[in-house]
């Protein structure tokens, strides 16, 4: 048999056996529908999809990436949240027509625990880019805040 042919032949057949145990192997297959979930934003799914699909095979090394990017995805969302959920409480505030010193030592309290919690975000590049530009935008909302607060 020529080898021109045969070597490129044999490289097809093995590519296709390894797409087809990829296709059919049940870890990879949750593997594939975890990333899916991760793309579409629903990091909860897709981290209980990867953490499923390494559970049936630790040498998955899909499955633990998407599994490792919702955690740290999760992590934003979640400070994400909880930033929203301040601003609302400080514009509630804002709204009185005046501010007594407890509502501003209140105000002090929430944009040091938002401006802290960023800093205990560990980024990463493989976290979702649009979820680090909120949560840093929100930081730097915090901090500009923080400054008004303190005068």
């Amino acid at each position: 048999m020529n080898t021109k042919i045969a070597f490129p032949a044999i490289a097809v057949l093995l590519l296709v056996v390894m797409g087809g145990y990829f296709l059919v192997n049940p870890s990879y297959q949750k593997s594939i529908q975890a990333k899916y979930h991760y793309e579409i934003g629903d990091y909860n799914e897709a981290y209980t999809l990867a953490n499923e699909a390494f559970s049936l095979d630790v040498y998955n090394r899909m499955a633990s990436t998407v599994m490792a990017q919702s955690k740290t995805s999760l992590r934003y969302v979640k400070y994400i949240d909880m930033a929203k959920g301040y601003m609302v409480k400080i514009n509630e505030i804002a709204k009185h027509e005046s501010i007594t010193d407890a509502d501003k030592a209140k105000m002090k309290i929430m944009s040091e625990i938002v401006i802290d919690s960023y800093v205990k975000l560990a980024p990463s590049v493989i976290t979702d880019t649009e979820l680090v530009k909120e949560a840093a935008s929100y930081n730097k909302n915090f901090e500009q805040l923080l400054e008004k607060v303190n005068r």
